[in-house]
């Protein structure tokens, strides 16, 4: 090629295939060179090379894109196909790892031709030119070439050095406020790095004086960032703009908690013992010590010390995957921090610096560990138990050992121990546990999660004296309030028997009844669903005594996730959970995410109220493309003489027909002859107040009591501040339930209730009295409100209901139904 300067670098074909400038790309981001200037290549094979001699900045955890910083400091993108990230890392292969040097025509990632061809909008591959001071001379396009062919040179690195300078330290920054009520704890540090996975910029958060890496969880514990703290994002590389557009957008939103209108107050432990989880439990204590096994502080070597702790986190995060129930959503994030970038890099330079692997994770943990006790913030330091626990479970792989050694626990067993890590619990027979207290650890633990869920009292924070309880003392544990008997006396230890006697009592009796119609003590038939949010849900809804699902929150099926659920996924889940259900009834709810809920491969932009955003059907209905697929594969997963379909956030009308319109489309597409019920969550109070209009053509009415709650009375259910005032029991939150009761009944439709307060058996004669048919409550509480309603009436439930609305408070509204119960 004629009038190359001297010191321009040539670039050569990364593939083979054929060779097209970018406005062949089918993609505005490229065809317009909004990230600049470069070439593409539509290939003819599966490995992408590096086009010159360079460093590699980053590759994305899909590893469908690499950006390689040249000798003269420029900066290519190259991005193997078109939305290929949606793939999710199925098909690629990196070659190479950050911070590699590499020659032309090294491999850098290797890619399955025919699945990403199947997989991608499209297989043609831009290289970008993503730095200023830089010009890129491109040959001539519109043919084939080989790869390592010239095709392009980049000149300006030596003649323009301050632009290549500012262009190798570009960066893209912004401030924001953090509207979460926590702060940045582990959940939403966790879906910042989940945002990130698609791109390839170096990205930070910093605040004050202190920056974090943005993929990191723990470093992003480590700031303890609280609410209405301002951070500034930080990128460099050639898509920071885009990556800390997406981080700060997520931000905005919430982070997937309940965005408050002001900060949240600050979390206030208690000193002293905390309820972690509700009960009465009387036993003999049994001490848990755990000790930390001695590793060897010095390697055999950097690599077979790398591959040996490479293989360790390995087979702990898959033996991570197969978590059911509460202990799933734990279970994930431990295999994120089993993944965190930091965590990897300390226990990599320990490793370097010629140390075991084992000595190398404790260390790398406990530097963590010590960054977020640093932050002072209690919710935060209840995450240092998991990084306690996963460092033990490592050093366990690692040394070929069971780690801490699991007690055989007697009938009655009351564990203690200065905390209880996730794992160890997971491993205790919990048919022999009685309860659990613990000096340290935080209601909001992971470990006080799994304890809820198996129904097992546990006092947390109880103090070091807990630790002295001689082993095999008489204890009595009462969670509910929170204290602890050591040695009670005769008197004492009946009147807790007594007390726990009867409760288990009333709970087997209920039990035992739960698995039959529940019909009022008139013969009113009341039926009784449950709320469900996965397959396990819906085995626990069945043995608990569940007449059907109320309501199916299908959004557990597309949150914390790079990508959509495709339509078969969609319909194998719901067709499980149908099955487990038997042929009891299933209502299914659409896709209920934005604002509140965000999702990273969905972006929304940041909303001031996302409360009154762009959620429930608003989004299916900008959406219609998500609702077609999510209708279909509901239609195509559960039977039509089974299915009932449940529209959320509707405000009138003009919300629900269109969806009507949609579904009856695909039903003929489908040729499902038989109707499938659709109908109507109320949780606005303009819905309650035509829901007689509403119910002449929507097939029923379902309250969501939580949202219609603060609609009604203009208090955030995420906001500390004004959260007291939240309550479903307000006689204005009453009336507008009446008026639905009273539109459904005149319309000829029925009306349930599938919000919280459907759970409460104290609630049930007054929505009852209302005019609801249909309670769908948790399935724990499902005996226990059977048993409640088999003891009601309609006349005194109408009449319990009528006083209830002209009630002025909660307060009053509650004592009128403890009156009525008694």
């Amino acid at each position: 090629m004629s009038g190359v300067i001297a010191g321009t670098i040539t670039l050569v074909a990364p593939l083979a295939g054929w060779l097209a400038s970018l406005d062949a790309v089918p993609d505005a981001v490229f065809a317009e060179r909004m990230m600049g200037d470069g070439f593409a290549v539509d290939p003819v094979e599966g490995v992408l090379r590096a086009p010159a001699a360079g460093e590699i900045l980053s590759i994305p955890a899909t590893a469908h894109a690499v950006t390689l910083r040249l000798d003269n400091g420029a900066e290519l993108l190259l991005h193997i196909g078109l939305e290929t990230v949606a793939l999710g890392g199925e098909g690629f292969e990196a070659k190479v790892r950050v911070g590699q040097r590499v020659a032309p025509g090294d491999p850098l990632i290797a890619f399955d031709f025919d699945a990403v061809a199947e997989g991608a909008k499209a297989l043609i591959t831009p290289v970008v030119l993503a730095s200023d001071g830089y010009v890129l001379t491109l040959e001539a396009t519109g043919r084939r070439v080989e790869a390592g062919t010239p095709v392009a040179y980049i000149s300006g690195g030596t003649r323009h050095e301050a632009s290549r300078k500012a262009a190798i330290e570009e960066r893209f920054e912004r401030e924001v406020t953090v509207t979460a009520p926590h702060g940045i704890h582990a959940r939403p540090a966790a879906r910042i790095a989940a945002a990130l996975r698609p791109f390839v910029a170096a990205t930070e958060l910093a605040s004050g004086d202190k920056r974090a890496n943005a993929r990191s969880t723990v470093a992003l514990l480590g700031l303890g960032i609280a609410s209405g703290s301002k951070v500034r994002i930080i990128g460099t590389g050639a898509d920071a703009r885009a990556a800390v557009d997406t981080v700060a957008d997520l931000i905005l939103s919430g982070l997937g908690e309940a965005v408050s209108a002001a900060p949240a107050a600050p979390v206030v432990r208690a000193h002293g013992p905390v309820c972690a989880s509700p009960g009465l439990a009387i036993g003999q204590a049994l001490q848990l010590r755990a000790l930390d096994q001695d590793v060897p502080q010095d390697g055999t070597g950097a690599y077979a010390e790398r591959a040996s702790l490479d293989a360790a986190l390995d087979e702990l995060s898959s033996g991570l995957a197969g978590a059911r129930g509460a202990a799933a959503e734990i279970a994930e994030a431990h295999r994120a921090l089993l993944a965190d970038p930091e965590l990897l890099r300390a226990a990599g330079e320990q490793i370097a610096a010629g140390r075991s692997a084992a000595f190398a994770w404790r260390a790398a943990t406990a530097q963590a560990a010590t960054a977020i006790r640093a932050t002072g913030d209690a919710l935060l330091m209840e995450r240092v138990a998991d990084l306690v626990d996963l460092e033990r479970q490592v050093v366990a792989a690692l040394l070929g050992t069971s780690g801490a050694s699991v007690p055989t626990l007697r009938p009655g067993t009351i564990l203690i121990a200065e905390d209880l890590l996730p794992s160890q619990f997971l491993a205790l027979d919990t048919a022999n546990l009685a309860g659990v207290c613990t000096a340290a650890g935080g209601p909001t633990s992971h470990v006080a999660i799994l304890a809820a869920s198996a129904g097992i009292p546990m006092v947390v924070a109880a103090g070091e004296e807990v630790l002295s309880i001689a082993e095999g003392t008489p204890v009595i544990l009462d969670a509910d309030v929170a204290t602890i008997m050591v040695d009670p006396s005769p008197d004492a230890l009946s009147h807790a028997s007594k007390k726990l006697f009867a409760t288990r009592e009333r709970r087997a009796r209920d039990s035992a009844d739960a698995h039959t119609p529940c019909r009022m003590a008139d013969g009113t038939r009341i039926e009784i669903f449950a709320n469900l949010g996965s397959v396990t849900d819906a085995a626990a809804a069945v043995a608990a005594g569940a007449e059907g699902c109320g309501l199916l929150r299908t959004e557990f099926l597309f949150l914390d996730r790079d990508i959509a659920p495709d339509e078969e996924e969609q319909r194998e889940t719901y067709s499980r959970i149908a099955a487990t259900l038997g042929e009891r009834p299933l209502i299914v709810r659409t896709l209920d995410i934005g604002g509140d809920k965000p999702v990273p491969y969905l972006p929304l932009g940041g909303e001031e109220n996302p409360a009154l955003g762009l959620r429930g059907v608003r989004l299916s209905l900008a959406r219609p493309d998500l609702m077609r697929l999510q209708l279909r594969a509901i239609l195509r997963g559960v039977p039509a003489s089974q299915c009932r379909i449940m529209l959320p956030m509707v405000a009138d009308l003009g919300d629900y027909r269109p969806v009507r319109a949609i579904l009856d489309e695909v039903r003929a597409v489908l040729g499902i002859v038989e109707p499938v019920p659709l109908g109507v969550m109320i949780e606005t109070p303009a819905a309650a107040m035509l829901a007689g209009q509403i119910a002449r053509e929507a097939d029923f009415l379902s309250i969501g009591t939580n949202d219609l709650t603060q609609y009604t009375l203009a208090a955030d259910r995420g906001n500390a501040a004004v959260s007291q005032r939240i309550d479903a029991l307000h006689p204005a939150v009453l009336r507008l339930i009446r008026e639905v009761g009273r539109g459904a009944r005149e319309a000829g439709r029925w009306a349930g209730v599938c919000g919280s307060l459907a759970s409460d058996p104290l609630a049930a004669p007054i929505l009852i009295g209302l005019g609801i048919t249909e309670l769908s409550a948790t399935p724990a509480a499902i005996p226990g409100l059977k048993a409640v309603v088999r003891r009601l009436d309609i006349a005194s439930c109408t009449a319990l209901a009528e006083k209830a609305c002209d009630a002025s408070s909660p307060a009053e509204v509650r004592t009128l139904a403890r009156e009525a119960l008694a």
